[in-house]
């Protein structure tokens, strides 16, 4: 028996930290997948291999171990937390493929987490539902990552455009809100657990301000959820500018990212600002009238990606 799942990427519009500390954040799944299939391993080695990622690996699913044959190790440790949860440790081979680009701040590893998760139910043949997924993806995020926000694979798991409330209640926008983004990422790649460690240290060392800086976040995600409902463009633009200061102040913002920050709003974007942890990664800027001159733009120093928000989440599938 085979089985296959695969996850979206995707992309903060406001909130990133923040919503580590209970405040609300809008993010939505975008046109970018991972893919994972699972089938009986040839040998007795459970095996895990990417041709895009290009790498191998030896698992060691009992005690979440591997021998690296190839690569990076990375996104190897969410899928040996996802196997040490769902797997009967019997010999399997896993390939993964994925148009994520890894520590770009798109969410991989909540993508490739969510999509492993899946095909391991369908595999064993366990019932499962995209409540239960996506709680068990944020596990498998904490368990790694040690801080881990439950909005990435949520996400992932349900896809679409999300308001998280306060109190973790997810709201889906009925609004058609497919405006043209572009994202920028560069070679750089963030690592999300230390930056939300970063911030934490920041917070403690600085908190009558920091937890100010925090609260504001909240409430200008709140303010976005109006402009959104309304498909007031402008107004988001206008928000994600400011967004874009207060992660400043967070300390996440590298050179890199603020390059890429100012020139896409000199190329014509009327909002822009990182998405994900910062650190290294992502921006993602709005430019509804002229995504080329953007994109062009971005891409004369940095890696760039045309994106649309997709209401496909999580899907899944076994083959005999």
């Amino acid at each position: 028996m085979k089985a296959m799942a695969s996850a979206p990427a995707k992309t903060i519009l406001f909130g990133e930290h923040s919503v580590v500390y209970d405040e609300p954040a809008i993010a939505g799944a975008v046109n970018k997948r991972a893919v994972v299939k699972i089938r009986p391993s040839k040998s007795d080695k459970s095996i895990l291999k990417s041709y895009d990622l290009n790498f191998e690996a030896e698992l060691d699913t009992e005690n979440k171990k591997y021998v690296l044959k190839k690569g990076k190790p990375g996104i190897i440790r969410y899928i040996l937390e996802a196997l040490s949860k769902v797997h009967n440790h019997s010999p399997i081979e896993i390939l993964l493929s994925s148009n994520i680009p890894i520590g770009s701040g798109l969410g991989s590893s909540a993508a490739v987490t969510v999509a492993t998760l899946a095909a391991l139910y369908r595999y064993h043949n366990i019932r499962f539902n995209k409540k239960s997924l996506a709680h068990d993806a944020h596990m498998v995020e904490e368990a790694v990552q040690g801080i881990a926000s439950p909005l990435d694979t949520l996400v992932s798991t349900y896809g679409g455009l999300v308001y998280l409330s306060r109190n973790k209640k997810v709201e889906h926008f009925k609004v058609n809100f497919n405006a043209p983004f572009v994202v920028g990422y560069t070679n750089k790649h963030g690592n999300t657990g230390k930056m939300v460690k970063d911030v934490r240290l920041l917070k403690n060392r600085n908190p009558k301000v920091i937890n100010n800086v925090i609260s504001s976040m909240g409430q200008l995600t709140n303010y976005a959820k109006q402009a959104i409902l309304k498909r007031d463009f402008d107004k988001i633009g206008e928000l994600m500018n400011i967004n874009q200061g207060f992660l400043d102040v967070l300390g996440v913002n590298t050179f890199e990212l603020s390059r890429m920050v100012y020139r896409a709003r000199e190329c014509g974007a009327i909002g822009s600002k990182i998405t994900g942890a910062g650190g290294g990664g992502s921006i993602i800027a709005l430019c509804p009238n002229n995504i080329d001159q953007v994109a062009e733009g971005i891409s004369k120093e940095d890696n760039v990606l045309k994106i649309r928000f997709t209401r496909k989440g999580v899907s899944s599938r076994v083959r005999d």
